[in-house]
């Protein structure tokens, strides 16, 4: 490819070339090379591999040791070009004291260089789109953790970026508004928007993402579409944790499936622990347990722990490839 025909197609994209990132003597991420393309991508793995530096050096809050980094053609250590093209909600749990949900999102379209009227219009439709209009002269400090989470996302969106960086952004969400949550992201992913989403459950970017970086301790593990990424795992076991009313009843039912290969009962038989070769299968034979036994089912969720063993699983590959 010709130089010129290579950095007009870089211009639609998220490039990272050789990029690392030290801390002293620790590393953060490292020789990281990446083309963020739009739509979708999972940024995936335990706490400290490295998701956060990684967003950290795209978004220009820190610069790399080694190598370059490109955001839509333009250097992270532009600000004033960067943020007019990308939005970021960060997993920290902070805001200026004393604001509204409406104050938040309106104090940052103005500093960012807005008209009041034309910052006005875009606050509300962002709170409109996650469905914050009742709260939005709240004060933040009074939201429920969701509630603050959508308001993150809401600040985020709210200058319409074609980049979009969201560390763990579907912490704290019940499932109605995850799910509204989710319908954003695919409608800005429709549009053409970049949409950078970190996690430490696959499951959950399995569900929608349409591309995955696995993380390690500042490497790239794995990367590729999702149905790539899981083939490269599918035989190992994922954990899942039940809290409900009849766990014995689930669990027994859960072995009339191939894809469970172990359940275990909470001390305090309010809830158990499962192991699935297939999450997919696994969630469709829940449903069908829960709606044929009216199962009152109070959580669902994957372990932190077994989701630390699917990395090992990588690592272990990437190291015997190195």
């Amino acid at each position: 490819m010709a130089p010129e025909q290579h950095a007009a197609s870089n211009e639609d994209a998220i490039v990272f070339e050789n990029v690392s990132k030290f801390y002293g003597e620790v590393l953060g991420v490292n020789r990281i090379t990446l083309k963020f393309q739009p739509g979708i991508t999972g940024l995936v793995g335990p706490n400290g591999s490295g998701k956060t530096t990684l967003m950290n050096l795209m978004t220009g809050l820190l610069r790399p040791t080694h190598g370059g980094i490109r955001v839509l053609g333009v250097s992270p250590d532009q600000p004033h070009k960067l943020f007019s093209r990308l939005g970021y909600s960060t997993q920290f749990d902070s805001f200026p004291g004393g604001m509204s949900g409406y104050q938040f999102i309106y104090s940052y379209l103005r500093v960012h260089g807005f008209p009041h009227s034309e910052a006005h219009n875009l606050t509300w439709q962002a709170l409109e789109r996650v469905a914050l209009t009742d709260a939005a002269k709240r004060n933040v400090a009074g939201y429920s953790k969701g509630m603050r989470q959508r308001v993150r996302l809401a600040q985020a969106i709210s200058h319409n970026p074609r980049v979009l960086v969201l560390d763990e952004p579907l912490n704290g969400l019940d499932p109605m508004a995850r799910a509204e949550v989710i319908d954003i992201f695919k409608d800005l992913a429709d549009t053409g928007c970049h949409l950078i989403i970190s996690s430490h459950i696959l499951h959950e970017v399995d569900m929608i993402a349409d591309r995955v970086v696995l993380l390690s301790s500042g490497y790239v593990v794995a990367e590729g579409e999702i149905g790539g990424v899981r083939t490269e795992m599918g035989n190992h076991p994922i954990q899942v944790l039940i809290r409900c009313n009849k766990p014995s009843i689930v669990a027994a039912r859960l072995f009339d499936h191939d894809d469970v290969v172990e359940a275990s009962l909470h001390e305090d038989h309010q809830g158990l622990e499962i192991r699935t070769r297939d999450a997919d299968r696994f969630y469709s034979h829940l449903n069908e347990i829960v709606l044929a036994e009216e199962i009152d089912i109070d959580t669902v969720t994957v372990a932190d722990a077994d989701v630390r063993a699917v990395y090992q699983y990588l690592i272990g590959h990437e190291g015997e490839a190195r």
